[in-house]
């Protein structure tokens, strides 16, 4: 198993996109964020099969108190293929990422959960401050690169790094 640091053009090709002219506003926001150096994204993979991804918006000017640049991430888009869940690969590239957070100086780290789904797991790796309920998603963009609503709402999670 292996996981890595990224590139925005490795993540439109994982998103299923040629390029950045045939991306939607969200796929192009992730791209420009990542290769303005205020994203980050990690890929897990095993034998060149990628299992998982994960990405870090250092800065959301929006919100800060999401990411504020300096002290706190917003940890986002964490995914790993559904047949390998349960077996410690998303925990391991959760580790991985916030020590290279940590590493770069932040001290914590935010992540959104669609309680109560993964609400227990994003408690048991330690992401147990309630920060918030959200109903914007400061990732997902319209087409003004704009913050899309997010009506059903979604907790706001912290973690001391």
């Amino acid at each position: 198993m292996k996981i890595r640091r990224a590139s925005g053009e490795e993540m439109l090709a994982l998103w299923g996109y040629a390029d950045l002219d045939t991306a939607p506003p969200t796929a192009r926001f992730f791209f420009q964020n990542i290769a303005a150096g205020n994203a980050v994204f990690w890929t897990l993979d095993r034998d060149g099969e990628l299992l998982g991804e994960l990405y870090a918006f250092l800065n959301i000017r929006e919100d800060q108190v999401f990411a504020d640049g300096t002290t706190t991430a917003y940890l986002c888009a964490f995914r790993v293929k559904r047949e390998y869940r349960g077996r410690g690969f998303g925990s391991r590239l959760m580790e991985v990422a916030l020590s290279d957070l940590q590493s770069m100086g932040f001290r914590r780290a935010t992540i959104g959960v669609d309680a109560p789904r993964n609400e227990a797991f994003y408690r048991r790796l330690g992401f147990v401050t309630d920060v918030k309920t959200c109903y914007l998603d400061p990732c997902a963009r319209d087409e003004y690169m704009q913050p899309e609503p997010d009506d059903t709402g979604y907790l706001l999670l912290e973690k001391e790094l």
